[in-house]
């Protein structure tokens, strides 16, 4: 499953992370957003050990900080970090095979 994350525990539970974060940075108001929770649940499930996969919920207490920190202006937005830097990002609406492709690069890397 994927883990809850905000503006407190970022540092520790993504930037500082021993093996690449896949961070969903959604809204409960976006459509799209909530149509990739499905998409993130069966990658959690099949990187698990591997990656960890991560939400963000940018309407809640300061998260939106986050939002500005990553100069965030559209969501669904996802990010892959590694080694407590963002190495890839990806916006909209994406396939599964298309976030696999992208997990797959972050831990060959």
């Amino acid at each position: 499953m994927p883990i809850d994350v905000t503006n407190e525990d970022f540092q520790t539970q993504v930037l500082e992370a021993d093996i690449p974060v896949l961070v969903d940075f959604w809204a409960p108001w976006c459509g799209p957003c909530l149509m990739m929770h499905p998409v993130l649940e069966t990658l959690s499930e099949t990187y698990d050990g591997r990656v960890v996969i991560a939400r963000v919920n940018l309407t809640e207490g300061n998260n939106q900080e986050l939002g500005q920190q990553y100069q965030i202006r559209a969501i669904p937005y996802m990010a892959i970090f590694k080694n407590g830097e963002m190495v890839e990002e990806i916006i909209g609406v994406r396939p599964e095979e298309e976030l696999a492709s992208a997990l797959d690069r972050a831990i060959g890397d």
